[in-house]
């Protein structure tokens, strides 16, 4: 099995160019909500990007691609440490990304977009790992 990570590099490296450009932006402006709502988002889909390609990846490691399929994200986070595609500690700073993102469905304050400025650095350098991880080991030009 090949694993293309391109989309999922190119998805962090959006959320740190948002970052890079919300914390250049002064916090009054509206070209600063502008970049956090960009940063929100992008912290978003960078973390669905992830769980979908470790949900392929690990359809590599087992004769029951279904049953992968049924895993739910934390459940699935599990598996790829099962598998040394992530630390345990890896996977409760993951968990903490998910349980953050879950909160975006029904609180879009301030509040929460300050808790999730606050985990980015991190999950960008586990992001960057995984990705590094899952390119090394399933990517079609190991």
């Amino acid at each position: 099995m090949t694993l293309n990570t391109d989309h999922y590099a190119r998805c962090i490296e959006t959320l740190e160019s948002s970052l890079t450009l919300l914390n250049g932006a002064a916090p009054e402006s509206i070209e600063f909500e502008i970049f956090r709502n960009a940063v929100v988002k992008g912290f978003e889909l960078t973390l669905e990007t992830a769980g979908k390609l470790l949900r392929k990846a690990l359809k590599a490691y087992t004769g029951k691609p279904r049953d992968v399929d049924r895993l739910t994200f934390k459940d699935l986070l599990r598996h790829a440490a099962k598998h040394d595609l992530l630390t345990v500690a890896a996977v409760e700073r993951w968990f903490n990304y998910r349980d953050n993102r879950n909160s975006t469905a029904h609180d879009y304050g301030i509040g929460f977009a300050e808790e999730t400025l606050a985990l980015l650095p991190g999950f960008i350098a586990d992001a960057r790992v995984l990705e590094t991880t899952l390119r090394e080991r399933l990517g079609g030009d190991a």
